[in-house]
């Protein structure tokens, strides 16, 4: 629980010392719940928190109203400190209808405070949602501290002398809510208000009645006798080295990872791409920045986007595709041509809920295997996995060095947690980004015996065993590609046996011999027995837990996976190290089972595909539970 300390101010009402807190804004996929987390962690960035953010919405473009398949929520966790997940559960609830407190009642504590919008909860809305009567009433919320308050008949009646319709004013209510969470958390607004002009330019009028009702909002609060107590979280001046940050989404930060590799590559970037939840507000950054030598194509559908993007890479761009799973199983065939023509490709895999469509605005680890193995043939592809929002600039950057040096299609897996979820970011400093420029074949590069000089597409780098990335329309450099097996050196097409094997195991080598960073293990006594290893989007949720485990006298060891193809070369003799190993996923135990098949270790597995990320109190008892058993 946070931990508190009060004191008074100028208008009376004390005000009350948090170190963090956590809030959860629920209501209909209308009611504007993810544009006031967004607000009010924007807000909160700029404040100095440290903060951690999870988005949560339907499938459904527009549930019908007042259901429960309609709530769309945000999480907001922010503190005085360093934190690495979006909390376990909320201190703080605001529920817009009946709907959005039925679906998240079960995750609130006993004691949290619930602000509902009382002009929602009329009969036929609370039998929408199967209540036979008012929970406002009886005592069903007597465990809570409830304020409620009719957020709808406030709006409207603050917005009375704009010129707006009823319907227009109530939608202003999310801005109402949004401007008492301010007052009674102290985040500053001139924000928000300077986004509303921005975004309202060509409706001055609009824009007015939202300020106004984020005004309105903020004022109930400081008059009002239902809140007596507002809260204060300071900035969290110890968590953060020196330096400039602003707050990041997953998806925007792989988008400027990959411009800032294009760069420093100095190759023009392509993605080719069909639009696909969660993976598509990547398309959409990218398209704004031609300036960086962007561009962007969205095709028709898959399998034309990736063919596309091949297509580029042959071209000399640094190419890219984005998909989720779906999307990557009907571009399979063209990673296995990808993998045949030994051509750079970044496939950007933003995994969610599978199979088939599944969850689409849930999340999941469950593509690992796919990337691994989902191609016909011997076809190795390195897989980079980014583990936390911020970070999928470096995976993206990362992925970007091992595709262009070993002249190899690359995984980058993401998934919904991240791509949706955000954090504070500290900007780098470009000088110190990776030098990722490459020389293109200009010329022959290998001698026959009669002396003539000629071109070999497939004369290897003997260190990398890449092969030459020679720009079309290059004099003397025609060459054949297709996905027919290609001798060694010459790439003329070959059916020789030998020669194939040779192939297929130098492609492998060359995926193998990938230069990659030792696992780091943090393990501060040393004398730990039980090592915790994930991969992706666990770690926040992991390296929360063992924190926890600590905290209380456990001797718990921690790694994470950023590099799944090819593994460390010190994975193997980590793992020996510890007597137990728990490898925590949200899928069925895929990396487990790479773990175990490749280095006979014995791992526990422990696993969710519920669509949503582990809570820190979930892996904390997981790991008591094997320290016991052991």
């Amino acid at each position: 629980m946070p931990t508190a300390h009060v004191r008074d101010t100028a208008h009376g009402k004390p005000v009350r010392r948090l170190d963090r807190v956590i809030i959860r804004f629920a209501g209909d996929s209308g009611d504007g719940m993810q544009l006031t987390g967004d607000r009010f962690t924007s807000e909160t960035a700029s404040f100095g928190n440290d903060l951690s953010t999870l988005p949560n919405f339907p499938a459904e473009i527009r549930a019908p109203a007042g259901t429960l398949p309609g709530v769309s929520s945000f999480q907001l966790h922010f503190a005085d400190h360093d934190i690495l997940t979006p909390g376990d559960a909320p201190n703080v609830l605001v529920a817009m209808n009946p709907a959005a407190l039925k679906a998240n009642l079960g995750d609130v504590p006993r004691g949290a405070e619930i602000i509902v919008n009382t002009d929602e909860f009329t009969r036929r809305a609370l039998q929408k949602v199967g209540y036979d009567s008012s929970p406002l009433d009886g005592n069903a919320l007597d465990a809570y501290r409830v304020h409620p308050v009719p957020l709808t008949t406030l709006t409207v009646e603050a917005l009375k002398d704009h010129d707006l319709s009823r319907k227009d004013a109530d939608r202003c209510k999310n801005m109402f809510a949004l401007g008492l969470l301010s007052w009674m958390y102290h985040r500053p607004t001139e924000g928000t208000e300077k986004f509303l002009r921005t975004k309202f330019a060509k409706k001055p009028g609009i824009a007015a009645a939202n300020i106004a009702a984020l005004r309105a909002g903020w004022n109930f609060g400081e008059t009002t006798e239902d809140f007596a107590v507002s809260y204060e979280v300071l900035p969290a001046a110890s968590a953060f080295p020196a330096g400039t940050y602003r707050n990041i989404s997953g998806n925007l930060a792989l988008s400027y990872g990959l411009i800032a590799a294009g760069q420093q590559a100095d190759l023009p970037l392509y993605l080719g791409s069909y639009p696909i939840t969660p993976a598509s507000d990547i398309l959409h950054e990218l398209s704004k920045h031609k300036n960086f030598g962007v561009r962007t194509f969205q095709a028709e559908d898959e399998i034309a986007a990736i063919g596309a993007a091949l297509g580029a890479a042959f071209g000399g761009s640094l190419a890219v595709t984005t998909n989720s799973g779906p999307g990557v199983a009907l571009k399979s065939e063209t990673i296995g041509l990808a993998v045949s023509l030994e051509l750079p490709l970044l496939i950007v895999d933003i995994q969610r809920g599978g199979p088939s469509t599944g969850l689409p605005t849930k999340t999941e680890q469950a593509d690992l295997l796919q990337a691994m193995y989902g191609r016909n043939g011997e076809a190795p592809v390195p897989i980079v996995a980014a583990k936390t929002p911020a970070d999928c600039f470096d995976a993206a950057i990362e992925a970007a060095r091992i595709a262009v040096t070993y002249r190899t299609p690359v995984f980058l897996l993401s998934d919904g947690y991240l791509a949706n979820g955000s954090e504070p970011w500290l900007i780098p400093d470009v000088d110190e980004l990776p030098d990722l420029r490459v020389q293109f074949a200009r010329g022959p590069n290998h001698t026959l015996d009669d002396g003539t000089e000629v071109f070999w597409p497939f004369k290897r780098d003997p260190q990398t065993l890449a092969r030459p990335w020679a720009i079309p329309g290059t004099p003397g450099l025609e060459h054949r590609i297709g996905g027919i097996e290609k001798q060694d050196g010459t790439g003329n097409i070959s059916y020789d046996p030998a020669n194939h094997d040779f192939m297929v195991r130098t492609r492998q080598a060359k995926v193998d011999g990938i230069d990659v960073p030792a696992l780091e293990v943090d393990d501060p006594g040393g004398d730990a027995r039980l090592l915790v290893l994930g991969w992706g989007s666990t770690y926040g949720p992991i390296t929360a837990a063992v924190r926890e485990a600590r905290s209380g006298g456990a001797a718990v060891a921690q790694a994470h996976l950023r590099h799944i193809n090819p593994f460390p070369s010190n994975l193997g003799e980590v793992l020996r190290r510890y007597e137990h190993v728990l490898i925590p996923e949200m899928n069925l135990g895929q990396l487990a089972a790479l773990v175990r098949a490749r280095y006979l270790v014995d791992a526990v597995s422990h696993t969710q595909v519920n669509g949503m990320p582990f809570t820190a109190g979930q892996l904390a008892t997981a790991v008591r539970e094997v320290l016991d058993v052991g």
